[in-house]
């Protein structure tokens, strides 16, 4: 019997007790209970700034923006037993609601399933009861002028395109990130926006969930971004912001593990933010605008474009392991390290390469495995958010052309590239443009941003 069938037998029930609001002038703090009985209780909470103006008592709206952020954030304490029902004390579920959040959850925990060798199947991963409902019909409504964007910024280039486009469109931005970093401070601050346009919120994560997983429970990856989402949605209702506009690209869409549904980056594709989308209109009702300005692009074009800003270039961040750093650093050991040095290096020489990861990494023989995951010779890409296999190919070997080109050294990774037989100049140039002139139709980009994503695209690639 394995660990997973184990653990569901010994804890069959994940409790979602409770959450807690309290605030002050400044600042909304909202603490969540769940529980595994005979085995713990998790006391995670959020705290998030707040306009001096606003109450939130008897606010059924706040109350359910802070209750389905609950729902996202629970998920990452369930996977520890994956009890096979959840029992939801609090908030309101409907059984459209049930089945959109064992949808979430059952194709955010993808790779979770994969990499810890679990079968199951959406229908009975688990079942999820709620027996409390709010009592809406008491609800009045509250009028609301909604105006602007706010942008959730994470250090890296995606994020850093997003908001130099819409500064320099006019847009009236306001920023917002997670326990603030040394890099998304200094993305909002070449982007030219004063430091108070920076909305931080703060997610303090219960501990005594890594003591569990050192004792032998279940680990692994959670669809994260949907706690961004979720977050971003009550930060953009306090700060009445019309718009929230996410920087995922179309690339985000392929799996990870080939032959199958099971994708990283679920939580960033298209499929949750329609899905998402959808939810804030049926059961939210904020009034506010989910979308990814960038998902008509793929992670090359990106890439292509977002180098035309060299001030970036030496502080953006993207690096997972080298975000717990302080400030954040690139790792330079791991494959998204790889992954950025390779989309990038068509568009910057190896020595500014060099100069923003530490190292050469183009160079690095212990980057191997990575490399060949990511050119697609291996059962799966690397569990990172990074690009597709195609485009990734498209940047190594226009990299190639040009070190050739120019009778310039090989690195051992372009070296190793031409001996798997891999480099085919030929097509390069067909494939280059058909790229640079993609723009996936699969968004909801509302008309004036598609208008000036349409035009910076024409103008940058």
């Amino acid at each position: 019997m394995s660990d997973f069938q184990n653990l569901r037998e010994k804890y069959p029930v994940f409790e979602y007790r409770a959450y807690e609001i309290s605030e002050t002038d400044s600042e909304v703090t909202v603490r969540y209970f769940f529980s595994v009985p005979e085995l713990a209780d998790f006391k995670p909470s959020w705290t998030f700034p707040k306009p001096e103006n606003i109450s939130l008592a008897k606010n059924l709206t706040f109350e359910r923006l802070a209750f389905s952020l609950g729902m996202a954030e629970l998920v990452s304490y369930w996977k520890a037993v994956c009890s096979p029902e959840i029992k939801v004390f609090c908030g309101e579920l409907t059984r459209e609601q049930v089945r959109w959040w064992k949808k979430l959850y059952f194709n955010g925990l993808g790779e979770f399933f994969y990499v810890n060798k679990i079968e199951t199947d959406i229908k009975s991963f688990v079942k999820i009861s709620c027996d409390s409902v709010f009592h809406c019909e008491k609800e009045r409504p509250v009028e609301r002028s909604a105006k602007g964007c706010l942008v959730p910024i994470g250090g890296g280039k995606d994020s850093a395109l997003t908001l130099e486009t819409l500064v320099n469109a006019g847009y009236d931005c306001k920023c917002y990130c997670i326990n603030k970093r040394n890099s998304v401070s200094e993305t909002v601050n070449k982007a030219g926006l004063p430091e108070n346009s920076l909305i931080t919120a703060v997610r303090n994560f219960d501990r005594s969930l890594v003591e569990l997983n050192k004792k032998g429970f279940l680990n692994g990856h959670t669809p994260f971004s949907s706690i961004v989402a979720f977050s971003a949605e009550i930060t953009a209702y306090l700060n009445n912001r019309r718009y929230i506009v996410l920087s995922n690209e179309d690339s985000a869409n392929e799996s990870t593990v080939s032959d199958s549904t099971v994708n990283h980056q679920y939580s960033k594709s298209f499929e949750f933010e329609r899905d998402f989308h959808n939810y804030e209109k049926n059961y939210l009702k904020t009034g506010i605008y989910y979308f990814s300005f960038l998902r008509p692009l793929s992670e090359f074009q990106i890439a292509k474009m977002f180098c035309h800003y060299k001030k970036y270039l030496k502080i953006f961040r993207s690096c997972n392991l080298g975000s717990k750093k302080s400030p954040d650093i690139w790792c330079g050991e791991c494959p998204k390290c790889l992954f950025v040095s390779l989309i990038l290096s068509p568009f910057v020489s190896r020595a500014e390469l060099v100069e923003i990861f530490g190292k050469d990494l183009l160079n690095d023989t212990s980057m191997e495995e990575y490399f060949v995951e990511l050119v697609g010779r291996s059962e799966h890409k690397p569990f990172e958010c990074v690009g597709s296999i195609g485009e990734v190919n498209l940047a190594v070997t226009l990299a190639i052309r040009e070190y050739l080109d120019k009778n310039r050294e090989l690195p051992f990774l372009f070296r190793k590239y031409i001996d798997m037989g891999l480099y085919s100049p030929d097509t390069v140039d067909a494939r280059n443009e058909k790229i640079c002139r993609g723009f996936s139709e699969n968004n909801l980009l509302p008309d004036d941003f598609r208008e000036i994503l349409i035009e910076e695209t024409e103008r940058l690639l």
